[in-house]
């Protein structure tokens, strides 16, 4: 007598269906199937992980969302500048100056020797920068590097009052 290859299994979340184990060897059929008893079904466990998927999403969107106002209400407070770019560059922008200048103020006032003149020195050259793409490129870099990479920024990453050029 051969072994069987169609198995029911009573699922962990209670549906009952039958299960081809044709594709699995004979003397694996049976211990899968209680692995399967195991476990929901499969159309539970894909609505368990959508409604997983859509939760982290949903943190994941409130969580951006309080960073970008974070990172806002820093530029309002400190009279940093607008950023220039593409549409979709400039809230990632924002938020990698938000980040690298909060790690260069650790990096280099609150753990470091300067004081409140040479930071102030480092916000004005923060300021010149305007282009959302250079606090982009630099939002891998290391706090206490902010002065040297705001030194070797280009023309193009400074603003201009000429709005012709």
């Amino acid at each position: 007598m051969a072994v069987r290859t169609k198995w029911t299994v009573e699922h962990l979340c209670g549906h009952s269906l039958i299960h081809d184990l044709s594709g699995r060897p004979a003397d694996r059929r049976a211990g899968f199937a209680r692995w399967l008893a195991g476990r929901d079904c499969t159309s539970c466990w894909k609505t368990a992980r959508d409604a997983d998927t859509e939760s982290k999403e949903r943190w994941l969107a409130a969580r951006r969302a309080e960073e970008q106002q974070a990172a806002a209400e820093w530029a309002d407070k400190f009279d940093m500048p607008q950023l220039e770019g593409p549409e979709r560059a400039l809230e990632w922008g924002e938020h990698s100056r938000h980040q690298l200048m909060m790690a260069a103020h650790t990096a280099l006032v609150v753990e470091g020797a300067w004081d409140e003149a040479d930071w102030a020195e480092l916000e004005e050259k923060a300021r010149t920068i305007t282009r959302a793409g250079w606090w982009i490129d630099q939002r891998d870099a290391e706090g206490a590097d902010l002065l040297e990479l705001l030194d070797a920024a280009g023309e193009n990453d400074r603003g201009t009052e000429n709005p012709f050029r």
